[in-house]
């Protein structure tokens, strides 16, 4: 792809994808992660997978929300 065949307002736009989607995935993975430390906090034993996803999304996307509060955007 080439400037003269999208423009750079494509180029920009596309960048701005590509940027989304590292975000998005390093949140997964960071996700995954907690999830992980949930289950190993409780030995592997009993719970519920869902549960300790959906509390590690929690904590993640606090930890975003205060960083992004705190960095001014």
């Amino acid at each position: 792809m080439s400037n003269t065949t999208h423009g750079t307002k494509g180029l920009h736009k596309q960048a701005a994808i590509d940027r989304k989607a590292a975000e998005h995935q390093q949140r997964q993975n960071q996700v995954a992660v907690a999830a992980y430390f949930h289950a190993e906090r409780r030995g592997f034993s009993g719970g519920d997978a869902l549960a300790d996803w959906l509390a590690a999304e929690s904590e993640i996307d606090a930890g975003l929300n205060k960083a992004e509060g705190a960095s001014g955007h």
